[in-house]
């Protein structure tokens, strides 16, 4: 058996990127976690402060080895900027670049092959208003086509169009995807579309009638949320009991 190569970053990377490396190395340790990753295959993706570089998992490790030092460093290309013995996924992370080079807003991008999303996103009639989890998503949800593996540049305009300025999408045949201007916005609108998908499954299984959130209480659901976070986000809030408990999983992932 092949072990790891044993990194260590701390120290010797800005005081601002070791956060960002920890920050998203928690993550994939959560996702794990949760049961949502896919051997070796999806990504996370994080932008550093005041760059154009991004952090993202090494293809070939496991979400649940994934730590702070071996997260690799990238251009908006895919170009490999540290001396980092690991390479990426290129065809992974074209979904990634193509959102970052055009939604600056989103620092955070995570994009996952869960059976619930791939399930709801290949109904014909998508996402339904069935749940207070479905409230979160569908005021900025989009929907992008499947087009086979992801691969092609071309496909890289068309997925910028379908998402425009939503931070919520499903990826027909595919899975899920969400972005935020921190990891831990993008991981709770993860979070609340996985559910949302869940329950729906869960209710159509049943085969019984539903009763649909009426549109008037759809509208009101963000500024609700707001008051409820005090104007932060969930993401800001929920974040740090979100690290307490990735460390009490395993606290490698601050290596």
């Amino acid at each position: 058996m092949d072990a790891l190569p044993k990194l260590d970053l701390k120290g010797k990377v800005s005081d601002i990127e070791w956060q960002r490396r920890v920050d998203l190395a928690a993550c994939y340790r959560l996702v794990a976690h949760m049961g949502w990753d896919d051997l070796i295959y999806t990504h996370l993706s994080l932008r550093i402060p005041e760059t154009d570089n991004y952090l993202v998992n090494a293809f070939g490790v496991a979400f649940d080895e994934v730590t702070a030092s071996n997260l690799v460093k990238v251009d908006l290309d895919g170009n490999i900027l540290d001396d980092s013995p690991f390479t990426i996924n290129p065809a992974g992370f074209t979904i990634h670049s193509a959102i970052h080079e055009v939604r600056h807003d989103a620092h955070c991008v995570i994009h996952l092959h869960t059976n619930e999303t791939i399930a709801v996103a290949t109904q014909k009639e998508g996402l339904q208003s069935l749940s207070q989890y479905s409230m979160f998503s569908l005021p900025s949800l989009s929907y992008h086509g499947y087009e086979g593996l992801a691969v092609n540049d071309a496909e890289r305009k068309r997925l910028q169009s379908d998402l425009g300025n939503t931070n919520h999408m499903l990826l027909v045949n595919h899975g899920g995807l969400t972005l935020g201007p921190t990891v831990g916005d993008a991981f709770m609108r993860f979070y609340d579309m996985q559910r949302a998908c869940e329950v729906q499954l869960m209710l159509q299984a049943a085969g019984k009638d539903t009763i649909a959130v009426p549109k008037s209480i759809q509208d009101n659901i963000v500024a609700q949320a707001n008051v409820v976070h005090s104007g932060a986000t969930g993401g800001q809030k929920a974040w740090p009991s979100l690290l307490r408990k990735a460390w009490r999983l395993d606290p490698s992932f601050m290596d």
